[in-house]
């Protein structure tokens, strides 16, 4: 839910419709923003009709691809429900997997007839604090006049001096990102009424002091050196894994195992050369930016980004502040229409942001994950002013990384694992990972060189902690646990383990409990990370049980084919993990894939109950709420 620092409100005394949008974070919780109000309605003493006075909507924001999808909408539509109050109208789930829009457009325009019907219902009431005609007017933390449909039709008919005909393209040719298909190419469009733009920009040849990062966080940034860099995997393995070991000695970080740490990483110099050429900004580059809001801006709270800050350069800004590969949502693509001379670019434009276009904005923008490069190397008339690239592009977001390491095991270090990802961009060439390819670049040196040497490049990164989060060992050290982490998942158990080893060896009178791992991979021969560490740790008995399962091996002989993946490994062993779980009260953790593998275990877990348990699967999923509930399910997962 969001908070405003200027308005309060009471729901105890609230008469007007009520209007809720939330998001969801970590396991399914809500935003911190709202934690002071959800424990406030969480109250058990509260009556079952303290709420009855009201009538609410509500809009949750999430990703099916995590397992708690909208889970914090759902989490207060569920306790007002308990609490008496009733909907005015439906609620609204929408999913940033396949585009929030989808189900925010609709949600909004019908927002507005439900609130004409709930208003028009009411007799009139000077306590009533705002009336019929003027609530459309309310904010609901949404900047819904971008999102909504523009009054009256505001449609696109082309019929005048924009009419395009002649530049359509010819009936056989294949729909793409410049080219629509016939019946959108003739269709009339309704398109999202265009963003009220808010900001003015002034390029200064000279300033007194360069900005720096520690101006784009609000938190405090360590810079540390890299002292060692080692591939895990074979070069022939599907995908190269490395290890980076910092050296955080000489800083106040720390960190206790199963934390995540957050790494500040630029944009790749090459597209943002690129991207400064085409807007004709390669020859202001090394200019400074001095941002304002643009007086009689339409845009409510309008103000400069504070991640933009002060004396910054045109190439900082775009090498440190946006996020230029990010996904241009519809709004975006309504403001540059404005900004493209050329008749059927503009058009193209605008189909790819109507309401009628919204198959093909999925096919080509959404999917294939388009950038504002893509689209300005496709629409070449198309020339947006530097203001606009702010307004609309987002913050370039620090990445997150699990340790992999235990401040016992390494004093003064930290280890972290990764995938240098690789996918393919809409035209099908190979584009790599924003901060992955540039950690790769950076410690390619290190890599080369032998490591008994202490003469080599020491490359530096900056980094910055992560809220902490619940996803530590048990605090007493004879409670079991299980550990499921195929491929880079395994990062924080590794952790795990180091730490158990080091207080093993310190407090040998310690009774610790049982450890599991399921861990997986594609090929045993390839990818097998930390293979000799796992055995030392299973020979130590700090690990009591290694269960790995290989996804691409081909057994060697005609035999029944083995376990792929992990959660083919955890049916196998049910009646120890339903022990573990519900008779001797243990952990159960999960890193790695959000997508797939976190939803398979999901699943997996309760077939575990259903078949160990004989319950049915309502009462299974009763079983992981009380888990999750008691903080003996956790997840450390990634989209």
């Amino acid at each position: 839910m969001r908070s405003s620092p200027v308005l309060k409100y009471n729901l105890d005394k609230e008469k007007d419709p009520v209007v809720i949008v939330t998001s969801t974070t970590g396991t399914g919780e809500l935003p911190d923003t709202a934690i002071k109000f959800i424990k406030e309605i969480n109250d058990k003493s509260l009556p079952s009709d303290h709420l009855s006075h009201i009538r609410y909507g509500l809009l949750g924001l999430g990703d099916s691809e995590y397992t708690f999808f909208c889970n914090g909408g759902k989490i207060i539509d569920k306790r007002f429900l308990e609490l008496g109050a009733q909907r005015f109208c439906e609620v609204g789930l929408a999913d940033d997997a396949v585009g929030l829009e989808l189900v925010v457009e609709p949600w909004i325009a019908g927002l507005w007839v439900a609130l004409n019907q709930e208003f028009a219902s009411r007799k009139e009431d000077k306590n009533t604090s705002f009336c019929a005609n003027k609530f459309s007017n309310l904010c609901i933390g949404l900047q819904a006049e971008c999102l909504k449909t523009e009054d009256s039709g505001v449609k696109n008919n082309l019929s005048s001096k924009e009419n395009i005909n002649s530049e359509l393209p010819t009936e056989n040719s294949q729909p793409s990102l410049s080219f629509s298909g016939s019946s959108l190419s003739k269709a009339t469009l309704n398109i999202p009424a265009l963003p009220p733009e808010y900001l003015e920009v002034q390029f200064e040849e000279s300033c007194v002091q360069n900005a720096s990062l520690p101006c784009i966080s609000e938190n405090t940034i360590f810079r540390v050196p890299i002292t060692k860099a080692i591939q895990l995997t074979r070069d022939d393995a599907v995908k190269k894994t490395l290890l980076i070991e910092l050296d955080i000695s000489e800083t106040t970080f720390n960190y206790q195992p199963g934390d995540d740490f957050n790494i500040i990483c630029p944009n790749d110099a090459l597209e943002v050369d690129e991207l400064l050429d085409i807007l004709g900004l390669l020859g202001k580059k090394d200019h400074f930016v001095s941002l304002r809001v643009k007086e009689g801006t339409k845009k409510r709270g309008a103000t400069v980004p504070q991640y933009v800050p002060d004396n910054s350069t045109v190439k900082f800004i775009f090498t440190w502040c946006l996020e230029i590969r990010a996904v241009p949502k519809k709004a975006f693509l309504r403001s540059l229409v404005n900004y493209t001379t050329d008749i059927s670019e503009k058009r193209r434009l605008q189909e790819l942001c109507s309401k009628q276009g919204s198959s093909d904005y999925n096919s080509f923008i959404r999917n294939p994950t388009v950038t504002l490069l893509d689209l300005l190397r496709v629409f070449p008339a198309c020339k947006p002013p530097l203001s606009l690239l702010i307004e609309h592009l987002p913050k370039l977001q620090a990445r997150p990384y699990s340790v992999a390491s235990s401040t016992l095991f390494h004093p003064g270090k930290m280890h972290f694992i990764f995938n240098i990802l690789e996918f393919p961009s809409h035209l099908g060439e190979l584009r790599r990972g924003v901060c992955t390819g540039w950690l790769a670049d950076l410690v390619a040196p290190v890599l080369q060189v032998n490591q008994k040497s202490k003469e080599f490049f020491c490359p530096q990164i900056n980094i910055m902690s992560r809220p902490s989060n619940v996803f530590h060992l048990p605090d007493n050290p004879s409670v079991p646990f299980i550990m499921v982490g195929p491929g880079t998942g395994i990062a924080p158990f590794i952790g795990f383990l180091q730490h158990r080893q080091k207080l093993s060896e310190k407090h040998p009178d310690y009774k610790f409990g049982e450890t599991w791992l399921f861990f997986g991979c594609r090929h045993k021969a390839r990818d097998y990370l930390f293979q000799d560490e796992l055995r030392f740790f299973l020979e130590n008995g700090v690990l009591t049980y290694l269960i790995v399962c290989f996804s691409r091996d081909v057994p060697a002989v005609a035999e029944t084919a083995p376990p792929k993946y992990v959660q083919d490994n955890l049916r196998l062993y049910c009646k120890e993990i339903s022990r573990i779980l519900l008779q001797e009260k243990g952990y159960f953790y999960v890193c790695g894939d959000a997508k797939n593998m976190a939803k398979d275990v999901n699943e997996t877990l309760m077939e575990v109950f259903t078949t160990d348990k004989g319950v049915d699967k309502l009462d299974a999923l009763k079983i992981l709420a009380t888990l999750r509930e008691e903080r003996r399910y956790l997840q450390d997962i990634w989209a």
